[in-house]
């Protein structure tokens, strides 16, 4: 009884450590549909964009200015991670444009727009 006790902390402790926890961006985005829409699997960075302009990462509402730093220190966390702009279908082009270029000065190459498939 106590080796079956053993082998099932052990492999709790697997799946505890293997796990990818996924992190939200704290807002509800009325994201864009596209027909050519896949799922990404390891997108560990989210960013937010609202229909008025708010840029969100991890909860929390940030300036333009600092999602450069923002995502620096996201990327020490996890140097893999790919990022997933969920952009609502009535936020300005302009300011999507101005995070991805902020992501990519940060070091960040993967970037993917978020957008639903048609129903």
């Amino acid at each position: 009884m106590t080796p079956m006790l053993d082998i099932v902390f052990i492999m709790l402790i697997f799946f505890i450590v293997t796990t990818s926890f996924v992190k939200e961006s704290g807002i509800d985005v009325h994201r864009p549909t596209a027909a050519t829409a896949t799922t990404v699997d390891k997108a560990n960075i989210i960013i937010a964009i609202e229909a008025n302009g708010a840029v969100w990462i991890d909860k929390r509402q940030i300036d333009i200015a600092s999602v450069r730093a923002n995502i620096e220190q996201l990327k020490v966390e996890n140097p893999e991670g790919a990022v997933v702009i969920q952009a609502d279908v009535d936020s300005r082009s302009g300011l999507v444009v101005e995070v991805m270029d902020q992501v990519r000065l940060a070091g960040i190459q993967k970037i993917s727009l978020a957008a639903d498939k048609p129903r």
